[in-house]
């Protein structure tokens, strides 16, 4: 009579699951799967550094959003007071066009500070990233798909090129920057690398606005001072565009928690 053998039959049928697994597919499912959890880019109870992390990202929101009617009042205030302020292209053009036609000795000084300030609120989406991963992320793409498949233009940029990804995307237009800034803090980056090649960038980028305005010269100045006349007329705009886009959106959300 032949021995039963000790194998267990079962033994058999068992699959080897580690060999297949898609790893695209396990983090597509991955990057989903939070999001239907919980509204909030943190996994269970919130910690000091997440509320502190989320508060500054909804105070850069505000900020941007009651101070958009200033800039143009700004401007026919004082150019560099406006460089300071928001970095702002139209200034870099107002300080080249200045130095072409007349003595600017500071044009370096206007620029500086606009590179300094362009940069200001960048290490919040670094430190968000690096605090959340993919779940702020996903956040920051949103539902569009065109959003979405920018996103990923700039995942994968921030995920094969690193710094690289961070100087470029200053220059290359539909890029979101703050997805390649969340990214580089997930993938580990230190802050202070962070922070000089983001500095660079926004200096050359500004530097291309300074040297347009003072090749063109007078002709630009002209425009400037131009849109500085109708400073009041487009604040007030810029504030009737602020409170309608609020109203909207606070009746589209109350509608949604209906």
């Amino acid at each position: 009579m032949p021995e039963q053998s000790d194998v267990d039959p079962s033994a058999d049928e068992v699959v080897d699951t580690d060999s297949d697994v898609d790893p695209a597919a396990d983090e597509a499912v991955a990057d989903a799967r939070p999001a239907a959890v919980s509204p909030w880019p943190w996994e269970g109870k919130a910690t000091k550094a997440d509320k502190w992390c989320w508060g500054a990202i909804m105070a850069i929101s505000l900020y941007s959003l009651a101070t958009l009617p200033l800039k143009p009042l700004i401007l026919s205030l004082n150019t560099y007071a406006l460089a300071a302020f928001s970095g702002s292209n139209i200034a870099m053009i107002d300080i080249g066009a200045r130095a072409r036609i007349g003595s600017e000795p500071f044009w370096w000084l206007g620029l500086l500070a606009a590179a300094l300030t362009s940069i200001k609120f960048d290490w919040i989406f670094w430190w968000a990233g690096k605090l959340w991963g993919l779940r702020i992320i996903a956040m920051f793409t949103g539902p569009s798909r065109w959003a979405q498949r920018m996103a990923r233009v700039a995942e994968r940029a921030a995920k094969r090129f690193g710094g690289v990804a961070i100087f470029l995307s200053w220059f290359i237009p539909f890029i979101p920057n703050v997805i390649v800034y969340a990214f580089v803090g997930l993938t580990g980056m230190r802050l202070r690398i962070f922070l000089l090649i983001d500095f660079i960038g926004a200096l050359l980028y500004r530097s291309i606005f300074l040297y347009l305005g003072y090749r063109i010269g007078e002709p630009a100045k002209h425009v400037v001072d131009k849109i500085a006349d109708y400073s009041w007329y487009l604040a007030i705009a810029l504030i009737v565009l602020v409170v309608f886009k609020s109203v909207t959106g606070a009746r589209k959300n109350s509608a949604a928690h209906r």
